[in-house]
C-alpha cells in the first residue's frame, strides 16, 4: 500500500502541492522557533556567572557555602514569544493540514469507489490515505527544517540587542530542535489526514458510478460529539475571564479562542451552511444568478466549504483575540500607572531634586539580588522606599500587612509574587545581594501591583543604601510645596514633566512593547495563514474544471462563472470571519471586565486597522486565490471538453 501512496502523490502532484507547501511552511515557522529557542537556552555569555555565598543557618542548620547561578541577560522574553510563536504555528498547521487532507480526500471519492470497485477494503484505502500522508510530510517536514535551519542565523542576528535579548545569540546545537520539528510535522500530518482516511474508508464501490462528486449529507456522530465537548470546554474557559481569575484570565484569553477554533472547526459543515443561508440573503437580492449559484454551491459542499472556512476562522479569531486582548492590557496598564501615582510631579534621572517649592522627594534606590529559594536563581529588580514618603506619592496600600513596619530585614511585596510563590506575611525570603552578602527579609506587607511604578519588592531605604551605596534613583516622584503651581515647578526642575505626561508615556511604551510582540507573533502566523488559504482555494478551482465547462454547456458566460466564484469564495470568507469576530468580540469584553476591575475611566482603544488588516489578509488572498485560477481553466478549455 506504501508503493501505492507514493504513486498516488506522484499522479497528483497538483492535488497534493498544497499539503507539502502549507506543511513545509509549518515545520518552517515550528524549526525557527525551536533553533531559536535552543540558543536562548545554551547562552553562556560573559554576563552570565555564578557567586559563592555563605547562607544563614536557620532551625538548626548549619550555614554553608554555595554557588548561586545567575544573569543579568534576561532572554526570557525571547523564549516566551518563540513559544507562542511554535504553539500558534503548530495551531493553524492542524487545521490547514486536516483541510487540505480533506479536500483531497472529497475530490477522489470516484477514484476511491474504483479500488473498492476492484476488491480493495476500507483498511487499504484507509492505509492508502496515510500512506499518502506520510510520503508528503517525510518530503515536507525535511525541506522545512532546512530551510530553518538556514534562517535561524538571520533570526538571532535580528533578535540579539534587542528588548527581548539585549545579549548576543549565538546558534546552538541543531540536531535536537530540528528534530522535534521534524518530528512534530509528521505527527501533525498523520492527525490531520487521520480524519480525511477514514472517510475515505467509507466510500462505498457505488462512488465509482457517480458522474456529480456530491458528499454526504450529514456528519458522523463521533464528529459531532467531541465539537459539543469542545464547544462546552471553551465556553467553561469563558465563564473564567473573570476578575477573580487575576493573572490567569490574560492566558485564558489567549488560549480559549483555540479551543473555540476547534469545536466550531468539528461542527464546521453544520454551522456554515446555516450562516451561509442567512449571508447569502442580501447577495441573492443583489447579485441575483451568479449569488444564487454561489449560494448553491456552499449548501450543496458543506465539507468543501468547511474546509475553505477552517483557516480563515483559525487566524482571524486567534489573531483578532490577541489583538483586541494586548490592546485592552494596554489601556489597563496605563489606568493602573495613572491610579498609583500620586505626585503630581515625575523627575527622570538621578540627580537630586531640591529647591523652593519642593515639599517632599520620593527618590527609591534600585538594585538588584538573587533570591537563593530557587534552582533557577536570576538577578530580580528591588527598589528601597522610604515608607513615609512614598506612600504619600504612590498607591502603596497594603492588601495585608503593614507597611510601617518596612524597616531593618524586611520586605513588601507585590500580589503577584504572593499569589506565584505563595509568600503570605510573616514568611521569610533568603536572598542575596549583588554585593554578596546573604540576608533573610521577613514580608511585612503585600502590596497592588503597578508595572512600572512599583517593583515585586521593596525594601527599606537605608538597606538598599546599605548593598548599593552609589546607586542612583532611576525617576522620583516630586510633591509639590503648598501653594505651588506644579506645572510653574516643572519648568523649573531639569528632566521633570508632569504626572499625566509621564503615565501617558508609559503607557504608550506598554503598547509599543505590545505591538512588537504581536509582530513577532502574529507576523509569520498571518503569512503562513495567507499561504494556506491561497493553496486551499486554489487546489479547490483546480479541481472544478468540469463543473465550469458543464456550466458553459448550460449557457453561463466565463464572466458569470467568474462572478459565481467570486461570491462563493466571498460567502465562505465572510461566514468565518464573522465566526471569528464573535470569537474576538466575546473574548475581548470578557478580558477588558477582568482587567479593568477597580479601575475608573479606562480608555477604550480599539485598534480598527489592526482588526481590519486581518480581515483583509483572510478575504484578499481567498479571493484572488479563487479567481485566478478560475479564469485560468477558462481561457484553456472548450465546452466540448466536458465530453472527454
Amino acid at each position: 500500500m506504501f508503493f501505492l501512496s507514493r504513486q498516488t502523490v506522484s499522479r497528483h502532484r497538483s492535488l497534493y502541492a498544497g499539503s507539502f507547501v502549507a506543511l513545509a511552511v509549518g515545520v518552517f515557522l515550528l524549526g525557527l522557533a525551536a533553533t531559536a529557542t535552543a540558543a536562548t537556552i545554551a547562552y553562556r555569555g560573559p554576563a552570565a556567572s555564578a557567586i559563592t555565598v555563605t547562607t544563614l543557618g536557620g532551625d538548626g542548620a548549619a550555614p554553608q557555602q554555595i554557588r548561586v547561578p545567575f544573569s543579568d541577560a534576561d532572554v526570557s522574553g525571547l523564549q516566551v514569544v518563540l513559544n507562542m510563536v511554535g504553539t500558534i504555528s503548530g495551531f493553524i498547521t492542524i487545521f490547514v493540514i486536516a483541510s487540505t487532507f480533506a479536500f483531497a480526500v472529497a475530490s477522489r471519492r470516484r477514484e476511491l469507489g474504483l479500488l473498492r470497485l476492484t476488491g480493495a477494503t476500507p483498511r487499504q484505502i484507509r492505509r492508502m490515505v496515510l500512506g499518502e500522508a506520510l510520503v508528503v510530510a517525510l518530503a515536507a517536514s525535511l525541506t522545512g527544517a532546512l530551510a530553518a535551519q538556514l534562517a535561524t542565523p538571520l533570526l538571532l542576528a535580528k533578535a540579539s540587542y534587542t528588548e527581548l535579548a539585549p545579549v548576543k545569540l549565538e546558534p546552538a546545537s541543531p540536531w535536537v530542535p530540528l528534530a522535534i520539528a521534524v518530528g512534530a510535522g509528521l505527527l501533525v500530518a498523520m492527525l490531520g489526514a487521520r480524519s480525511a482516511a477514514r472517510r475515505a474508508g467509507r466510500v462505498g464501490p457505488i462512488d465509482a458510478l457517480r458522474e456529480a462528486a456530491l458528499e454526504p449529507p450529514r456528519i458522523g456522530l463521533v464528529r459531532i460529539i467531541f465539537g459539543l465537548l469542545f464547544m462546552g470546554g471553551a465556553v467553561t474557559m469563558l465563564t473564567l475571564i473573570r476578575p477573580s481569575s487575576g493573572d490567569g484570565a490574560v492566558p485564558l484569553a489567549m488560549f480559549t479562542p483555540m479551543v473555540m477554533v476547534i469545536a466550531l472547526t468539528l461542527l464546521a459543515p453544520l454551522v456554515v451552511p446555516v450562516l451561509g443561508r442567512l449571508w447569502a440573503l442580501p447577495l441573492v437580492a443583489w447579485t441575483r444568478v451568479s449569488g444564487r449559484l454561489a449560494r448553491s454551491n456552499v449548501l450543496a459542499a458543506p465539507r468543501r466549504s468547511a474546509s475553505l472556512a477552517a483557516p480563515i476562522l483559525a487566524i482571524s479569531a486567534v489573531a483578532g483575540s490577541m489583538v483586541l486582548s494586548l490592546s485592552f492590557a494596554a489601556d489597563s496598564a496605563g489606568a493602573t500607572i495613572r491610579d498609583a501615582v500620586r505626585a503630581p510631579i515625575v523627575v527622570t534621572g538621578g540627580a537630586p531634586v531640591t529647591g523652593p517649592g519642593v515639599k517632599a522627594v520620593d527618590a527609591g534606590v534600585p538594585l538588584q539580588m538573587v533570591r537563593i529559594d530557587r534552582d533557577d536563581a536570576e538577578l530580580e529588580d528591588v527598589e528601597g522606599i522610604d515608607p513615609a514618603i512614598a506612600t504619600q506619592t504612590r498607591d502603596l496600600t497594603p492588601l495585608s500587612g503593614d507597611l510601617s513596619r518596612l524597616t531593618g530585614n524586611t520586605v513588601a511585596i507585590g500580589k503577584e509574587m504572593s499569589g506565584f510563590e505563595g509568600y503570605r506575611v510573616g514568611d521569610e525570603i533568603p536572598l542575596v545581594f549583588v554585593d554578596r552578602a546573604p540576608v533573610k527579609l521577613r514580608v511585612v506587607a503585600i502590596v497592588k501591583d503597578a508595572f512600572g511604578v512599583n517593583p515585586s519588592l521593596l525594601i527599606p531605604l537605608e538597606l538598599a543604601r546599605k548593598h548599593a551605596p552609589t546607586a542612583e534613583p532611576q525617576r522620583q516622584f516630586v510633591l509639590p510645596a503648598d501653594g505651588v503651581d506644579p506645572a510653574t515647578l516643572v519648568k523649573q526642575l531639569p528632566n521633570a514633566q508632569l504626572a499625566a505626561s509621564w503615565e501617558a508615556d508609559q503607557a504608550d511604551g506598554v503598547r509599543k512593547g505590545n505591538q512588537l510582540g504581536l509582530i513577532l507573533l502574529l507576523g509569520p502566523a498571518g503569512l503562513y495563514s495567507a499561504i494556506a488559504i491561497a493553496n486551499t482555494l486554489l487546489i479547490g478551482s483546480l479541481q472544478r474544471r468540469h463543473e465550469f465547462i458543464t456550466s458553459r454547456l448550460l449557457g453561463a458566460t466565463p464572466a458569470q462563472i467568474r462572478r459565481m466564484v467570486l461570491w462563493e469564495s466571498s460567502l465562505v470568507g465572510a461566514v468565518a470571519l464573522s465566526l471569528g469576530t464573535a470569537i474576538t468580540v466575546t473574548v475581548g469584553i470578557l478580558i477588558r471586565r477582568a482587567m479593568n476591575a477597580g479601575l475608573a475611566d479606562v480608555p477604550f482603544t480599539v485598534p480598527w486597522g489592526v482588526l481590519l488588516g486581518i480581515g483583509g489578509l483572510c478575504l484578499i488572498p481567498a479571493v484572488g486565490s479563487a479567481l485566478a485560477p478560475t479564469t485560468y481553466i477558462l481561457r484553456r478549455s472548450q465546452p466540448a471538453a466536458v465530453l472527454e
